[in-house]
């Protein structure tokens, strides 16, 4: 699927079809719909009806929640509806927020036997990945990896495990503040559930931040790390340092107070993007 460099993750709360259109009239070429969309994918549905061209992917359903074969109809639905524009992300979730979490891996292969028996094909879905066994996993059983949180020094190392001709999307948060303080606020209020998920912790800690850098809401460095804050200008050079390091496609989450209109921010950033 033709993803353009550049795309849009939000929760369905923060989508809807006017800012799904204007994302596309702005030159993005991927909508990601994140925070667990349901087995249905009815959001996703909002989103490719409201668009034309425009990719539209999760990021991610969770397999816990979203039994596998449920998900291949819904997906087969909306490529009936919506031909070559749909992009399944999946992933396994948190330990934290599912009480039967086990054998994560194993469910991961399993649940990718359940799309492979459904007929979803394997270039139409990606996996969540953050550590080198499912990044492994997302390029030998899917069209790649979908990395939440990270830096572009992960982006280097997931290209490193991928190898060539495997996608690559990370997500990245933005704040488009020059006040650093004030970003840095912003920043930590998005970043305080993430704080409690081992799987993030692990990851920071392979990324070289230690305890001390995670705990109390999170110091300025890893907060600067995981969030990127400035002028459009200065956030957009920051997006390219994955591109640079090897990403296909960055995914941005521009983060903002309660009900302020996104959409002026993307289109700045658009503005200044290569």
């Amino acid at each position: 699927m033709e993803l353009g460099r550049y795309g849009v993750w939000h929760g369905p709360q923060h989508f809807g079809p006017e800012l799904a259109a204007g994302l596309e009239r702005a030159g993005y070429g991927a909508l990601w719909l994140g925070a667990s969309p349901d087995t249905a994918l009815r959001d996703a549905e909002v989103l490719l009806a409201a668009t034309t061209s425009v990719a539209v992917g999760t990021s991610i359903v969770n397999m816990w929640n979203s039994p596998a074969t449920e998900v291949a109809e819904s997906y087969h639905r909306l490529e009936d509806e919506h031909p070559g524009r749909f992009l399944l992300g999946v992933g396994i979730g948190h330990r934290e927020r599912n009480d039967d979490y086990r054998s994560p891996y194993e469910t991961i292969v399993s649940y990718l036997d359940e799309l492979d028996d459904a007929k979803v094909p394997v270039d139409r879905r990606a996996l969540a990945a953050l550590g080198p066994k499912v990044l492994q996993l997302s390029g030998s059983r899917t069209a790649g990896a979908l990395p939440y949180l990270t830096t572009p020094e992960h982006t280097r190392e997931a290209r490193r495990v991928l190898g060539g001709g495997v996608l690559l999307a990370p997500e990245q948060m933005v704040v488009l503040e020059t006040d650093p303080e004030i970003a840095r606020a912003t920043a930590r209020d998005r970043l305080a559930p993430y704080l409690q998920l081992s799987n993030y912790t692990t990851n920071f800690k392979r990324l070289g931040f230690g305890d001390d850098d995670i705990a109390d809401g999170g110091s300025d460095r890893l907060v600067d790390a995981m969030v990127l804050h400035g002028s459009a200008v200065e956030v957009a050079e920051g997006l390219k340092a994955h591109i640079d390091a090897g990403a296909n496609h960055v995914a941005i989450q521009q983060l903002g107070p309660e009900g302020v209109d996104l959409l002026p921010g993307y289109e700045a950033l658009a503005t200044v993007l290569e």
